[in-house]
This record gives structure tokens, C-alpha cells and sequence, in this order.
């Protein structure tokens, strides 16, 4: 298995691809090693972005870069056999419209580290700008072809777009989910709030219609329902009828529905009168003799009430008992 040190460099030279023997320190290897730190800077950030749009294009131009340093690599290469052309140069400059048209103009400096990926993104840039310097310097006294040179102007450019464009991106996910999570905060807080008061309203109700029941000695079935009609709370006395379970949670509901007291929809639902036959609709739910009232507070109604379990007059007494505690 062959080692990954050789030990050929130790006299401090490295052998370019075209195997001239140069020191270390040559020009050309400073150029194509910038420009493999900036393509691993660029690989840190390619792992930090989420969007594989932005991947593809960065995993694009690290195998293009492989490349370029190649080029970089030899000397006396003729210029038919320069690997990055304007042709890689064109494509550059078409992502770079491309990013410039998704990208929020700014009037101002940008101070990197808005996000990971594109604190990363920033890196590769500044590493660029140092491998075209390094390009450059060697073009003075080595043939570097303009194309190289073009590509790595772009390249840089293009990588501060890119930045932009992540950290744009990045920025609207993190707005949408502080909404989100304020809007679900406050949601959750309403909901808790509305249904903390009605059912702690609903208990007391529930107490002392209990406590009266239990002065009268006649056992109930007592039902608190929200404006919606739905369930608040129900609570069976021992004893009661098992027909009052229903009968206290529809008298609730027509409270709540008819927006009357169950006792009062009795003359309005016989022969000639405006709600005639309506205790003969919604299913049979619709009560029409005392226990049920509307809760209400303010001048709203907010839910119903409801009582079964003893004759009708009984039923009512408790039912206003429990009543009068909710509106204290």
C-alpha cells in the first residue's frame, strides 16, 4: 500500500504536474495552493448550506477548480491545452446574473457572519481574491492564460452573491419561524386564556348548582357549554337519572343556540307561533322546558347552562343558583 508521505519534499521542493522540480515557495505552487485552500474553504461552506440549488453550484466549480489548478500546475503548457477557457468564464458570469436577480439590492458594507454558510461563502471569497493576486504575480514572469485569470475575478464575485443570496434565504426562514412561533405563542396563550376563564367559570357554576342540589336533596346532572355549544364541563351527582347526562347537556346547548332560557322556548314553539316544530329539528337536541340558561357576561352570551334531574321547577332553581355564581 503506497504511504501518503514519500518524503520527496523534504529537501523543501514539490514536483509540478509537468515534472520540473521548483522550491515550495515558488510563485506557481503559492498560486494553485491558494487555490486549493479556497476550493476546501468552499467545501466548509458547501456543508453548511441547506439549499441544493447553492450546493450544485458550488460542487460545479470545486471539480473546475481541480482544473484551473492543473493549468496552474505546468509550465510551458500550450495554450490549446488549457484546461479553463472562456467558455467556464461565460458560465460564471450567466450564475452570476442569475444570483443577481434573486438578490435584495444593499447600500451598504456587508459584515460577514450573518449565518454559517455564508460566513463560509465570505471565506472562500477572500481566498480567491488572494489566488487571482497570487495568479497575477506569476503571470509577470510564467504564462498564465486570461482565462485563468478572468475566472478567478468571477469566481470571486460570484461567491459574494452566492453569500447574499444564502444569507437572504436564510434570513426569511428564520423571520417565517419567529412569526410562526409567535403566532402559535399567542394562539396557544388565547386559547388557554379563553378556555382557563370559561372553565373555571364553569366550575363554580358547577359548585354551587351542586351545593343547592344537594340542599333540595335531589341529585343532577349539571352542564356548562362554551358560545360554540361544545362541552365545557359536566359533572353527574351520585344518584341521577342517566337520562339527565343528555338532557343537561341539550338543555345547555338550546340556551346557547336559541339564545333564551329553555323555558321561555316553550311558547314560541307551539301551533302558530314564530319557532313552531323547532324542538322537532337538530336531531331532537332542542329542549324546550326549564333547566337551561345562556351564560352571559357583558352583555354577550358566552355559553349555556344546563340542569336535569329533578321536576322541571326543580331543575330551574338549581340551574339559576349555579347561574348566579358565574356572574360574580
Amino acid at each position: 500500500m503506497m504511504k501518503v508521505y514519500t518524503k520527496t519534499g523534504d529537501e523543501g521542493k514539490t514536483s509540478l504536474l509537468s515534472k520540473q522540480r521548483v522550491f515550495k515557495d515558488n510563485v506557481r505552487v503559492d498560486a494553485y495552493g491558494t487555490v486549493d485552500e479556497a476550493n476546501a474553504a468552499m467545501g466548509l461552506a458547501k456543508s453548511l448550506i441547506t439549499k441544493q440549488w447553492a450546493i450544485d453550484i458550488i460542487q460545479h466549480i470545486q471539480v473546475e477548480l481541480i482544473s484551473l489548478n492543473a493549468d496552474l500546475a505546468t509550465e510551458a503548457l500550450s495554450i490549446s491545452n488549457y484546461r479553463i477557457t472562456q467558455e467556464q468564464v461565460v458560465k460564471l458570469e450567466n450564475v452570476i446574473d442569475s444570483l443577481e436577480e434573486k438578490r435584495i439590492p444593499q447600500k451598504y458594507f456587508v459584515t460577514p457572519g450573518s449565518c454559517s454558510a455564508s460566513a463560509a461563502l465570505d471565506l472562500a471569497r477572500t481566498i480567491v481574491r488572494r489566488a487571482e493576486r497570487c495568479a497575477i504575480k506569476l503571470k509577470r514572469s510564467e504564462e498564465v492564460t486570461t482565462p485563468v485569470l478572468l475566472y478567478l475575478n468571477r469566481l470571486s464575485d460570484l461567491l459574494f452573491v452566492l453569500a447574499r443570496c444564502v444569507e437572504q434565504e436564510q434570513l426569511i426562514v428564520t423571520i417565517k419561524s419567529r412569526i410562526l412561533s409567535v403566532l402559535q405563542e399567542q394562539a396557544h396563550t388565547s386559547i388557554q386564556k379563553e378556555s382557563g376563564s370559561m372553565l373555571m367559570k364553569a366550575k363554580k357554576m358547577i359548585e354551587a348548582a351542586e351545593g343547592k342540589a344537594l340542599e333540595i336533596g335531589v341529585p343532577m346532572v349539571i352542564a356548562v357549554v362554551d358560545m360554540g355549544g361544545n362541552l365545557v364541563a359536566q359533572h353527574r351527582m351520585d344518584g341521577s337519572l342517566l337520562a339527565s347526562i343528555s338532557l343537561s347537556l341539550d338543555k345547555a346547548y338550546t340556551a346557547v343556540a336559541l339564545q333564551i332560557p329553555t323555558n321561555e322556548a316553550a311558547s314560541v314553539v307551539g301551533p302558530g307561533q314564530t319557532l313552531f316544530g323547532i324542538n322537532t329539528t337538530n336531531g331532537g337536541r332542542l329542549v324546550v322546558f326549564g333547566g337551561g340558561f345562556p351564560i352571559v357576561e357583558g352583555g354577550t352570551i358566552i355559553g349555556g347552562f344546563g340542569v336535569s334531574g329533578g321536576s322541571v321547577d326543580e331543575d330551574m332553581i338549581v340551574a339559576k343558583k349555579g347561574l348566579a355564581a358565574g356572574i360574580l
